[in-house]
């Protein structure tokens, strides 16, 4: 088990544990620390949905800088009771974990369509266009949406007509991308 920082907000300098478990990645620092930045001005009262959630290291960030709503979604069981743990340390009543493969998930319609949504698969498994596809069909998204996918850099992404790319990065292997879905 290692550990992370969140880097803003309410729990800031808190750290989170994360399970060391292969395919499980948290996003760097300085990537988080540019994300949200990014979405500073969309995260407060937002209904987050995070695809992979793996660390949580991104829904934790949400919630810690004040989104109303996080949803995570995470395949490993072990990695779910880490999340369920850290929720319960923080006092994160927002955030609610689900243990579920995420293209299973995003099979359904939801409640509620989500503003911001983070996707951030294990790598070479080629999820994110299966996830962005069903996100568009099944209406995950809010009018004027924001996507974040993090991806290795050899990816080439195909994704819907109406995404928007509003920003693109890179650091190292990880190629990061903030698009908005268009009503």
């Amino acid at each position: 088990m290692s550990k992370i920082k969140i880097i803003g907000g309410n729990w800031r300098s808190r750290q989170i544990e994360v399970l060391d478990a292969q395919g499980l990645r948290p996003t760097p620092n300085r990537v988080r620390e540019t994300l949200f930045n990014w979405l500073q001005g969309d995260i407060f009262n937002a209904y987050c949905l995070d695809l992979f959630a793996g660390s949580g290291a991104l829904s934790f960030e949400a919630a810690s800088r004040g989104a109303k709503s996080v949803v995570q979604v995470e395949n490993n069981a072990a990695a779910c009771d880490v999340l369920k743990v850290n929720a319960q340390k923080l006092g994160a009543v927002q955030i609610q974990t689900l243990q579920t493969d995420a293209l299973t998930y995003l099979a359904k319609s939801p409640e509620t369509p989500f503003d911001i949504v983070f996707i951030d698969p294990p790598f070479g498994l080629d999820l994110v266009a299966q996830s962005c596809d069903l996100l568009a069909k099944n209406n995950w998204l809010a009018p004027y949406a924001k996507i974040y996918v993090e991806t290795e850099t050899t990816l080439k992404l195909e994704l819907p007509e109406n995404w928007l790319l509003l920003k693109d990065k890179s650091a190292g292997e990880v190629a990061y991308r903030l698009f908005q879905f268009g009503a």
